[in-house]
């Protein structure tokens, strides 16, 4: 037998990952319980045992009868789509599906082209490149963030502008391309690391920075993308919406474990798993042969990608 360290569910020797949250199996003696997955009871004195129903994808807890997270909008009612090698489907958020973070809403339109309509309340903000303003209320507050490094940024053909929208109001977003809009709630102290451009919004109490990757000016077509977007909570968690082309996937790495992408396919990653270059060369024989640049990921952490491979210009 096998069991998940994550969840505790077991699972016969045949399997290699736990379909419900891709983390790999490790063997055991015995079997443990097998506790239901997903949700927790907690017993108040003298009262029934209050029920939640935990999200698989974010792991926010839920009331017993919701169908979406409050918080990542995940079909609560849909099992994790995990391969046999371990990559899991970003959850198919269901069409106007509503997301809450702080006192605002967000709720997530349509499905080839994804559009994200919130509903800031006072005292909510978000920031995001002001070319996926999509439409927004005539009252409703818009400024700039200031940021540091501006040529730095631009020079590495990152955006230097990153606009403000503040609450009370309504404004809507999109990447004007097909694709995944892909939730990530961030709890406190976790930090993300995303390709650039790829954002479409994050909530006023996520940090904003960027960070270089060395080595990746070669991999990346000779271009200035060796930059990545990271995202930094404090002691408040904060909301943050991704734009995957295709489809997108996500892969817990354990510690030392190592994968190879391609470089156009790599959309986020913890910034505990290192990320840098490797050359396999590919020969013919006596007529040559050629090399193939590949991103190497070594956990721990998760690790997303996208179907679609997208080379922006600055790469």
């Amino acid at each position: 037998m096998k069991s998940c360290p994550t969840c505790g569910r077991t699972w016969d020797d045949a399997h290699q990952f736990c379909t419900n949250d891709g983390t790999p199996l490790q063997t055991i003696d015995a079997p443990p319980v097998d506790h239901p997955v997903g949700r927790v009871q907690a017993a108040a004195s003298g009262a029934e045992p209050v029920q939640r129903i935990q999200c698989e994808w974010c792991q926010a807890m839920n009331e017993k009868t919701a169908l979406n997270c409050r918080a990542c909008a995940a079909p609560l009612d849909i099992k994790n789509l995990v391969s046999e090698s371990g990559w899991r489907e970003a959850p198919r958020i269901r069409d106007m599906a509503e997301i809450h973070f702080g006192s605002s809403t967000c709720q997530v339109e349509g499905e080839i082209v994804p559009v994200a309509e919130l509903m800031l309340a006072q005292g909510d903000a978000v920031f995001f490149e002001h070319h996926v303003l999509l439409w927004k209320d005539d009252t409703t507050p818009m400024g700039i963030m200031p940021l540091q490094g501006g040529m730095k940024r631009a020079l590495a053909g990152m955006p230097f502008i990153i606009s403000t929208a503040q609450g009370p109001g309504r404004v809507a977003f999109s990447r004007d391309a097909t694709g995944e809009l892909v939730v990530m709630p961030l709890h406190p102290g976790m930090e993300l690391d995303v390709r650039e451009h790829a954002f479409l919004l994050a909530s006023h109490h996520i940090q904003y920075s960027y960070v270089r990757i060395k080595g990746l000016r070669n991999i990346l077509f000779g271009g200035q993308g060796m930059f990545m977007d990271r995202f930094v909570t404090g002691s408040t968690p904060g909301l943050l919406i991704l734009h995957g082309y295709g489809n997108v996937l996500e892969r817990k790495l354990q510690p030392g474990e190592s994968i190879l992408v391609e470089p156009g396919a790599f959309l986020y990653k913890d910034s505990s798993v290192t990320m840098d270059v490797t050359s396999q060369q590919l020969t013919t024989g006596w007529l040559g042969g050629t090399s193939m640049n590949l991103a190497r990921m070594t956990g721990p952490g998760r690790v997303g990608i996208q179907s679609m491979y997208v080379h922006h210009t600055t790469e």
